[in-house]
């Protein structure tokens, strides 16, 4: 993180107290023990990697466009006219979309017009949903290592954020370590699966005893599903389809990963009616609604054939696969990831122990960009995850195999 002067408006609460822009920036280690406001590692890297003209494995956006035919879809829904507001809660063509979407994969059934919910890409129904549901005196439990934006908004909510440790080789939760970190505060348990930055696909079985400690402390259950039809083998399950979840699960998912439209930013959740319409009061405050016509463009991309998506995650494995072998090349330990796009690797076998620091200089050193792992936790996890780097294989083919012969020469220059 690098630091920028604290300006004179930027002051704490009346009471002393930390603001909520002090509490969200906190939440995502933006802020330093001086005080000072800090960049996302993102930006760090992402700056480096345009300085040494690095191929950018950092930030998980595809370099190929989605479908042509829903790209022509939001094309044709412009010119049609469909460019004012939608209605606050979504298009009703792509609410129904997404409960036709919810029964054909996964035999839920939910009614659109009460239980289905669009937002501004998952990142707003996160938000919508954890500061309707949380608050000072509650607790927040992810996995660790988190996407950072949950720690963002859990600091925002006033929350407590607590974590459960997600260890290699399989980054899957020890259940004795998970019901310890359940507590009859805790309001939310916040699951994301296929998992972000590991690339762990989470089993019935841990799904499952998730689910139960969740009954048995009174949780809420907040899914994010976004890499949902990402898996290279393992059958996603939500955790909506098991005993004792549906009504006290929110899942959350979106169009941009699934169809490669990240700008997109058209996301959606559903659940339980009394749960969505608490979230939905706060999501009409935030942006109300966003995106009419790719709205409608992606109702018709869920509604696209099994094939489809079937296709675009054989396609993902095959880039996993290519990316992976130039990080074995390398020396390095690879994580063999289940879902997402993203493999880790550690760094520990050449003999560094810093992958933040190393992250800094790769851009230099081989011409190409990753992330940190450690950039992704609280301190104690840091530390577990202090030699581990996070790439995105979402490139395209040429990409990746450039990025890979890149990669393949670290440990000639270190």
């Amino acid at each position: 993180m690098t630091s920028t002067p604290r300006m004179p408006a930027l002051r704490d609460s009346l009471d002393g107290s930390p603001a909520p822009w002090q509490r969200t920036a906190a939440g995502a280690n933006l802020l330093g023990a001086d005080g000072n406001l800090g960049i996302t590692i993102f930006e760090e890297i992402t700056a480096l990697a345009g300085t040494h003209g690095a191929i950018n494995l950092g930030q998980g956006f595809p370099d190929e466009d989605g479908p042509a035919e829903i790209r022509n879809a939001a094309r044709k829904a412009i010119l049609a006219g469909m460019n004012q507001y939608a209605p606050g809660q979504g298009l009703p063509v792509l609410r129904e979309a997404i409960a036709e979407h919810q029964d054909r994969f996964y035999g839920l059934q939910l009614d659109p017009a009460t239980q289905v919910l669009v937002s501004t890409g998952a990142t707003e129904a996160i938000a919508s949903t954890l500061l309707a549901l949380t608050g000072p005196g509650d607790e927040v439990l992810t996995f660790e290592p988190f996407y950072d934006s949950y720690g963002a908004i859990i600091g925002l909510s006033g929350a407590a954020h607590t974590t459960a440790p997600l260890l290699a080789p399989d980054f899957l939760p020890d259940l004795d370590a998970l019901e310890a970190a359940f507590t009859d505060r805790t309001r939310v348990v916040l699951v994301n699966n296929p998992h972000n930055p590991t690339g762990a696909v989470f089993p019935a079985e841990v799904l499952q005893r998730i689910v139960d400690l969740a009954v048995r402390h009174n949780t809420v259950i907040v899914t994010d599903e976004v890499y949902e039809h990402l898996t290279f083998g393992p059958r996603h399950i939500p955790v909506a389809t098991l005993p004792g979840a549906a009504d006290r699960t929110i899942t959350i998912s979106s169009a941009g990963k699934t169809f490669s439209l990240t700008g997109w930013k058209i996301g959606w959740l559903s659940g339980p009616a009394d749960l969505v319409a608490a979230i939905r009061t706060i999501k009409t405050f935030l942006t109300y609604s966003s995106g009419t016509p790719f709205q409608a463009a992606i109702a018709g991309g869920l509604r696209m054939d099994d094939s489809f998506f079937t296709d675009i995650a054989g396609t993902l494995r095959a880039k996993r696969n290519v990316l992976s072998a130039g990080l074995r090349a390398a020396g390095l330990d690879v994580f063999q990831p289940q879902g997402t796009y993203f493999v880790n690797a550690d760094v520990a076998p050449l003999g560094i122990t810093d992958a933040t620091d190393l992250a800094r200089r790769l851009p230099g050193l081989v011409g190409v960009a990753a992330i940190p792992v450690a950039m992704f936790c609280h301190p104690e996890g840091a530390e577990r995850t202090r030699t581990l780097l996070r790439f995105a294989f979402c490139k395209r083919f040429d990409v990746l195999q450039e990025a890979a012969e890149r990669i393949s020469r670290l440990g000639e220059v270190l």
